[in-house]
């Protein structure tokens, strides 16, 4: 796909993401959403249902061949599996805990892939005003800003950013993780948005960010933080066969000095608690 496409590509998603917001801000105005839990534990709202199927039917109507992975409405995790044919991968609010609790840490990612990789990511943080967004191989840009990793050199220096899993069976080996960072490190974060965790890194506002997720927590922010400059991998290998663009587990994005070291310090607590 030419560039001129992504171009266009790009300036839809973030129009989507616009509108994606604004339908966000107004049901917080509203108050009283509606509740429920997938799963028996993951929260989810009413917002995020509708936010959801918005963003589908203006992708169907302008791009009716492509396909869609979104949490909410298709959340077929073999659509990730193949990257060749165009397909949109779609997180309507990342942070949900944090919007039923009127915090301001929420996002909507939008995220492009097409030839094995993702081609443009667009994180829009409806109350905070900012929009990165970067298409592969161009700048990564906050409010059409270039943005650009930090320069912390050490782990001492360094503030790192995670999250926690809904299932509460591998919290004990988490917390070993955990107890290393805050050993080594300045000092964690635990934003309860992995995208907006990922923009951080890719601006400078973290210098590390580890976790496991899903395809549409990171799909958006991972390539945003890449074209930033920061380094963007896993703590072990994927799986051979496994194409490592939207490989979901134990995701390591850092600025480009300390990522070994971590990778190192995270491994090492893992073999500490086996």
């Amino acid at each position: 796909m030419g560039h001129d496409n992504l171009h266009e590509i790009s300036i839809f998603a973030v129009d989507l993401a616009m509108r994606a917001g604004e339908l966000i801000k107004q049901g917080r105005q509203r108050g009283n959403l509606e509740q429920h839990y997938k799963s028996g534990q993951e929260l989810v709202t009413e917002m995020d249902l509708k936010v959801d199927e918005m963003i589908n039917k203006h992708i169907r109507k302008i791009y009716p061949d492509h396909r869609i992975l979104s949490e909410e409405t298709n959340p077929d995790l073999t659509l990730a599996e193949d990257l060749e044919d165009p397909i949109w991968i779609i997180d309507p609010i990342d942070g949900t805990v944090n919007y039923a609790y009127n915090h301001h840490q929420v996002a909507i990612s939008i995220a492009f892939a097409t030839g094995g990789k993702v081609q443009v990511g667009v994180v829009h943080c409806p109350f905070q005003n900012e929009t990165f967004q970067a298409i592969a191989g161009g700048q990564a840009m906050l409010n059409h800003r270039p943005i650009k990793p930090s320069a912390s050199m050490s782990l001492e220096t360094s503030l790192i950013g995670t999250g926690f899993p809904y299932q509460k069976n591998e919290i004990a080996g988490l917390i070993l993780r955990l107890k290393s960072v805050l050993s080594s490190c300045r000092d964690i974060r635990r934003i309860g948005s992995a995208a907006i965790d990922i923009c951080w890194v890719a601006m400078g506002r973290l210098d590390g960010y580890y976790e496991s997720l899903s395809p549409w927590d990171f799909a958006a922010a991972q390539l945003i933080a890449r074209t930033a400059g920061a380094q963007c991998g896993h703590i072990y290998p994927p799986p051979e066969g496994i194409n490592p663009e939207l490989f979901d587990r134990d995701l390591l994005i850092t600025n480009p000095h300390i990522h070994e070291p971590l990778r190192d310090l995270l491994i090492a607590a893992d073999e500490a608690a086996q």
